[in-house]
């Protein structure tokens, strides 16, 4: 028997609306299971990014300030939805009654927008330091620090009106987890989602789009950049937004399912959706917390070397970049010593 303190709980989770089953036991295991295997790898490598960046003061550099953020956010993202989902969904139902729904939607919420700024801020950072386009500017830590205190406190502001009666969070999908009610076509709530959609969604989705392709655009001129006074800067430069450019495409292709089943939903009050179908961009969205770690672990060679040795307590497969280098330096030595002469 389901929650009695959850409204409507048998219209999402066993049963949709017109009488019929939402997901067999099975689906629900599975489910279970796909969101565990995204959640655990969030939870240990977000972790792995603050802990290895707070321990060592050469991680501490501006731009990193914002992907820790981007880490915390994701790591408050993958405790809090996604653990639940995994629980959830090895339940069958949502277990935590009304209160809890509106805790954990408000929660996700919170953590997922915030991310979706720092996406935007990374992107604007890279897109100055990289493209230039209003001359050389240093970004410094003080700018860091303010866009992650802006990004908090942006998604804040937006993420409690439902709180308060402005909206509402509500049960979605198959019934398993929480957020924004999409569906409601009361005029308070309307008004609401348009603007959380707008404000929360388009705003930063152009300021990215606008951003990466001003950085794409001077990727293509790399190889130009590198023929002049400089270009070996612009190389490491370009490098490095390299990564951000995959971290925001990345976040773009997770999110923009969820944010397009919402506009359709918001547009198409009529459209029918099935629960099944409308829980699959909720779960891609959910395994965004995974990618930006990886993606860091592996393009970032700073950080790549001190995160692998904490995560294999202390062994690490593969050479520095500085190891390599003294080694090719002793072989050329060896070499010129012993070729003739």
């Amino acid at each position: 028997m389901m929650p009695a303190s959850l409204p409507n709980a048998s219209s999402y989770l066993e049963l949709s609306p017109e009488g019929e089953e939402l997901l067999p036991r099975a689906g629900f295991i599975t489910l279970s299971i796909v969101m565990a295997m995204f959640t655990v790898p969030a939870i240990v490598l977000n972790s792995t990014v603050i802990v290895v960046s707070l321990m060592n003061k050469q991680l501490r550099q501006p731009l990193n300030y914002a992907l820790v953020n981007m880490a915390v956010a994701d790591l408050g993202t993958a405790l809090t939805g996604g653990v639940l989902s995994v629980v959830n969904n090895a339940l069958g139902y949502f277990s935590l009654g009304r209160t809890g729904c509106i805790m954990e939607g408000f929660s996700v919420a919170l953590f997922g927008i915030t991310s979706l700024c720092t996406v935007a801020l990374i992107a604007i950072e890279r897109m100055f330091v990289v493209s230039k386009p209003l001359g050389p500017i240093s970004f410094q830590t003080k700018h860091a620090v303010g866009g992650v205190a802006l990004s908090w406190v942006w998604s804040l502001i937006w993420n409690t009106p439902p709180l308060f009666g402005w909206g509402r969070y509500e049960l979605e999908g198959v019934g398993t987890s929480c957020a924004p009610d999409w569906h409601n076509r009361d005029p308070n709530n309307v008004s609401y989602i348009l603007c959380y959609f707008l404000l929360c969604f388009a705003v930063p989705f152009l300021i990215i789009v606008a951003s990466y392709s001003k950085l794409i655009y001077t990727l293509r001129q790399v190889s130009a950049m590198g023929c002049i006074e400089g270009g070996a800067a612009a190389k490491a430069e370009a490098k490095v937004a390299r990564m951000v450019v995959l971290m925001v495409v990345t976040f773009l292709i997770s999110w923009l399912p969820y944010a397009t089943l919402a506009l359709v939903v918001v547009s198409h009050p009529d459209a029918h959706i099935s629960p099944l179908l409308g829980t699959v961009p909720v779960y891609l969205a959910k395994s965004s917390t995974v990618y930006n770690p990886l993606i860091y672990l592996y393009m970032n060679k700073q950080f790549r070397r001190y995160a692998v040795p904490f995560l294999l307590c202390g062994r690490d497969p593969w050479p520095s970049e500085e190891e390599g280098s003294e080694m090719q330096t002793t072989v050329a030595t060896i070499n010129n010593k012993v070729s003739p002469s």
